[in-house]
């Protein structure tokens, strides 16, 4: 390894790092590799693996959760909080401008034209997405079963999202192999220490708000704190639970507006995860305007992110020993087989919205799903679909390239009258 990086150095790559994340975790992940081992070898192949296994291991943003690693690894907590924070908060600032832009010109005929362009290529994201997943997770019987049964649950039966994540869990663990040697590590001082602070701080915003009972920020708060913890697999995983939540439970946005969410968290630098801030903001503002709007961010903001840095300070000292856990192994081989029937179910749910005008609701007994309106096909969506999954899937073109030509094209075609 070279000598290693002052902290103005670490300063500046994490910098660097935080501004080209574009394409998703894979992209994001990639540069890192190149930035802090193939081209500065700050950090060794074998350290960096190691830390991308644990860091698919806890929930939230695998990427950002590795950046925030290599900075401990390299500065200890000083240097996880620069290279983490420095991870997000390029993406965080140009979502808060995006955000602030829609609420002021989203109704207008060619931006809502170009926002349709936009959805279409989510669609065809999201299926490249579980593509890509399932060829890597489904490997035996088991993993297909536990995909197989998480769509049904979320699709048929509405089965809460957490639910679904923990029991897969718990079956990874019952069939993991060669258990024996799991004996539990325990805990020193210092993580005591960082889990009494790092959780203190995590919920200082969550309690101060609820002394100045300022209920929308109170609910957007215990919402994205309860959705930090069980948001493994990445934020395709989560995306149902939060639309259903959003949507239908708090009333705050509709569902066209989360699909425009997530379009323009895949156009930004940073964790696709930053969508709970867009939909903070919207939820803030359509409560009581711009700055509850901007408050509602930032809460929604804290309250995703930290807990990101206390499981890396609690869980980095003990990164050989977690790693050599078959039951935290079988854990995570579960939820990941989960996480492809939760896609799906993302997938369909996104299709339905934009390529459908119309959908019907289905109740029989238990069972309670949505299904299109055959009838309600909206031609110029299908048009867009076709043209996305050509530009992202025969062409190779980038996510952020295909999603601004699809917004280019709809404004074209929103502007002729």
């Amino acid at each position: 390894m070279n000598d290693l990086p002052n902290l103005n150095e670490l300063t500046r790559v994490s910098a660097r790092v935080g501004i080209l994340s574009f394409g998703g975790p894979a992209a994001q992940i990639a540069l890192m590799h190149k930035e802090f081992v193939a081209d500065r070898s700050w950090i060794s192949e074998k350290d960096f693996l190691r830390a991308l296994s644990f860091c698919m291991l806890l929930p939230g943003p695998e990427a950002m959760q590795l950046a925030t690693y290599i900075g401990w690894h390299l500065h200890g907590i000083r240097g996880g909080i620069v290279a983490g924070t420095l991870f997000v908060l390029p993406g965080a600032c140009v979502i808060l401008l995006l955000a602030g832009l829609y609420v002021t010109y989203g109704s207008v005929p060619p931006v809502q034209s170009a926002f349709l362009g936009i959805k279409a290529t989510v669609v065809v994201i999201v299926a490249q997405a579980l593509l890509s997943l399932s060829q890597k997770t489904l490997t035996s019987c088991l993993t297909w079963a536990l995909a197989t049964l998480s769509f049904t649950a979320l699709f048929l039966f509405s089965v809460p999202f957490p639910l679904v994540v923990i029991t897969a869990g718990c079956i990874g663990v019952i069939f993991a192999r060669d258990t024996t040697s799991d004996l539990a590590a325990k805990p020193t001082t210092s993580a005591v220490r960082i889990a009494l602070i790092g959780g203190a701080l995590w919920l200082a915003p969550l309690l101060i708000v609820s002394l100045l009972q300022i209920s929308i920020l109170v609910q957007i708060g215990t919402f994205f704190a309860t959705l930090a913890v069980v948001s493994f697999g990445g934020a395709y995983a989560v995306l149902a639970y939060m639309t259903q939540e959003v949507v239908t439970g708090f009333g705050w946005i509709a569902t066209d507006q989360m699909i425009d969410a997530l379009g323009l968290a895949e156009t930004t630098p940073g964790p696709l995860i930053l969508v709970t801030q867009f939909v903070a903001f919207l939820a803030g503002f359509a409560d009581s305007g711009w700055t509850t709007a901007a408050l509602a961010a930032a809460m929604a903001l804290w309250m995703t992110f930290v807990p990101c840095f206390v499981w890396i300070f609690l869980g980095a000292p003990y990164l050989e020993w977690i790693s050599s856990r078959p039951r935290l192994s079988g854990a995570l081989t579960g939820i990941s087989a989960a996480v492809v029937g939760v896609i799906l179910n993302v997938g369909l749910w996104f299709a339905f919205h934009v390529v459908f005008d119309q959908r019907l609701s289905i109740a029989l007994g238990p069972i309670s799903a949505v299904m299109p309106d055959i009838g309600s096909v909206n031609t110029t969506a299908s048009l867009f679909l076709v043209i996305s999954s050509l530009l992202l899937l025969r062409f190779g073109v980038s996510v952020p390239k295909s999603l601004a030509l699809m917004a280019l094209l709809g404004a074209s075609i929103g502007l002729i009258p």
